[in-house]
């Protein structure tokens, strides 16, 4: 599963005005990226808002992404759900599914199950699937925590769940899993702002935002966290840190899409429920980025 360390980006789905699927920007994007050192793909997570996606459109584009892709990179594809039935009846629908590298599934949310229902809901996904399946832990979108626990005894009891995106911001629940998960499970990072000091415990990388515009600068971080270059990683986050907050400030992923069009990349256009950033956040990230060095042209 060494395919799955480094820099993974939950890429957006750029749309038109019109709010339809530009996939011109989508080619632009994923050039990009590519272009930017970036180690794997992530499709259809919360970053690309796939709930606003119909069927029809999520195969459409994760077909795009992987004829555009062309195996230079894997490619994860964001499966998650609340009603775990559908949830694996859904797995049927995915016309691609041979062709992605792994799944990326977050704990159900707004349920609030209980441990015993997180473990049984991803128990009964692994056994629907020989894909790879990497757990999403995001505690601040789904209104539950998944343990350490909890996570550590799927990892042991199945051998296709093969890592956890670790979102919930806790130092000590991340060493927890590093600490006594099983050889090749990865432990990777949701936050871009933590990833520095969670690589530091042994986080194999990170699932990134802010990677989706500056894809080299955020890759430089983490080659240089892994090999041990504190002064260098440090100049990178410190760079990157106050860019960061801006970008879920006013809902994700209006704030990314708004620097992915400063950037030229697509568009900003977002999909209800979600609203595009007010005009004072956007001059706000213009000005952070240029106060960074960072230049958008």
């Amino acid at each position: 599963m060494d395919k799955f360390n480094g820099v993974g980006v939950a890429i957006v789905t750029p749309f038109k005005q019109d709010t339809s699927i530009d996939y011109k920007g989508f080619e632009k994007l994923i050039e990009h990226l590519i272009a930017g050192g970036v180690d794997y793909l992530v499709v259809q997570g919360t970053t690309g808002e796939a709930a606003t996606l119909n069927r029809e459109q999520k195969n459409n584009s994760l077909d795009f992404v992987i004829e555009t892709v062309n195996n230079r990179v894997p490619v994860v594809y964001g499966h998650g759900g609340n009603n775990t039935s559908a949830l694996i009846d859904q797995l049927a629908d995915i016309d691609s599914l041979a062709k992605v590298d792994a799944l990326l599934s977050a704990s159900p949310a707004y349920v609030k199950p209980n441990q015993e229902g997180i473990y049984r809901h991803f128990e009964a996904v692994a056994k629907a699937t020989d894909k790879p399946i990497i757990l999403y832990n995001v505690p601040g979108r789904t209104g539950s925590n998944m343990a350490a626990s909890t996570t550590l005894s799927l990892a042991r009891e199945f051998s296709n769940i093969v890592g956890i995106k670790e979102a919930s911001g806790d130092l000590a629940q991340m060493t927890q899993l590093i600490k006594n998960r099983p050889e090749n499970f990865k432990v990777i990072s949701g936050d871009d702002d933590l990833v520095l000091p969670q690589m530091a415990i042994g986080a194999d990388g990170v699932i990134s935002v802010i990677a989706n515009a500056f894809p080299k600068r955020f890759k430089s971080l983490i080659e240089a966290g892994k090999s041990g270059d504190l002064e260098t990683a440090r100049k990178y986050h410190y760079q990157l840190c106050d860019i960061i907050p801006l970008l879920f400030k006013e809902g994700s992923p209006s704030g990314i899409k708004a620097v992915l069009e400063m950037l030229g990349i697509c568009e900003s256009t977002v999909r209800l429920p979600v609203a595009p950033i007010s005009k004072e956040l956007r001059d706000e990230l213009y000005r952070t980025i240029g106060n960074a060095g960072i230049s958008l042209d």
